[in-house]
């Protein structure tokens, strides 16, 4: 079986961060394992409280996967204080990491600021020259390339000048866009593809982000090309939001559950 690492912030609703890394990761074929960045007390409608991991212990957490088992991606999600983000840099180009896919996570889905202003500069000069794939949203790559964007043509712009600056593929994700999700991918080559998606009806969005860039890692673990891993993901984060499954206050009980393909399945 193939591995893949996510390092991140913990969600204690279970819905982001290191937990839907965790499940995507598993649901989609790979060992998953983790480096806990930051604990926060969230759920889905804020974060209340974050916690951050001191550096050096960051850094023992990530010795000890690499020096046993080695994984075959690497995802990177919440990163709240800069000293953590120069370690995460400093020990994947140490250990040589393969296909590090960065969501550069600065705001929760619910609002809350999860970046530091100061960690901002140390993702940009530290942590992006060692992405294989960064991940941002609108909001996102406004703030990284400093481009407004407002429509394709400039999530296109922005892809390409992030694809310059820092010498790594971009998909540039468009959830925040009116009235589609159609995300655009500038490969480390300068190639240009763009991956069409609905917009779906359905307000349990928390954790997006995360069980995107997972599902990416996953497939790069697995030995599929960029493009596809993107296709596949996006196809794997579709169906879970079609299953409109709802853990909200009053709901129910869940009548789906994850299947090992990484599809819900109605429950008999």
């Amino acid at each position: 079986m193939k591995t893949a690492l996510t390092i991140a912030g913990s969600d204690s609703s279970g819905g982001a961060g290191i937990q839907a890394d965790l499940k995507t990761m598993t649901m989609n074929g790979v060992y998953a394992m983790s480096v806990i960045t930051s604990l926060t007390a969230q759920n889905t409608t804020g974060v209340s409280g974050i916690l951050d991991v001191p550096a050096d212990f960051v850094e023992k957490q990530i010795d000890a996967v690499f020096t046993d088992i080695r994984p075959d991606a690497v995802k990177i999600g919440m990163l709240s204080a800069p000293d953590i983000v120069r370690t995460v840099a400093k020990k994947l180009v140490e250990y040589d990491a393969p296909w590090v896919v960065l969501d550069p996570v600065m705001v929760s889905t619910s609002g809350s600021k999860l970046l530091q202003d100061d960690a901002i500069t140390a993702l940009e000069e530290k942590l992006l020259p060692v992405a294989d794939l960064i991940t941002p949203n609108i909001p996102e790559a406004e703030v990284l390339s400093g481009l407004t964007i407002s429509g394709p043509d400039d999530m296109e712009d922005a892809g390409r000048k992030l694809q310059d600056e820092y010498g790594c593929a971009v998909l540039c994700k468009g959830g925040h866009a009116v009235s589609d999700a159609n995300d655009v991918l500038v490969t480390d080559e300068g190639e240009v593809f763009w991956f069409e998606g609905r917009r779906i009806a359905n307000p349990n969005t928390h954790g997006t982000g995360c069980t995107l860039s997972s599902a990416i890692a996953a497939n790069l673990a697995k030995g599929f090309d960029l493009r596809d891993s993107v296709d596949r993901a996006k196809e794997y984060l579709s169906g879970a939001l079609a299953a409109m499954l709802d853990l909200g206050q009053g709901s129910g009980p869940m009548d789906h559950a994850w299947n090992l393909t990484g599809r819900f399945s109605k429950e008999s």
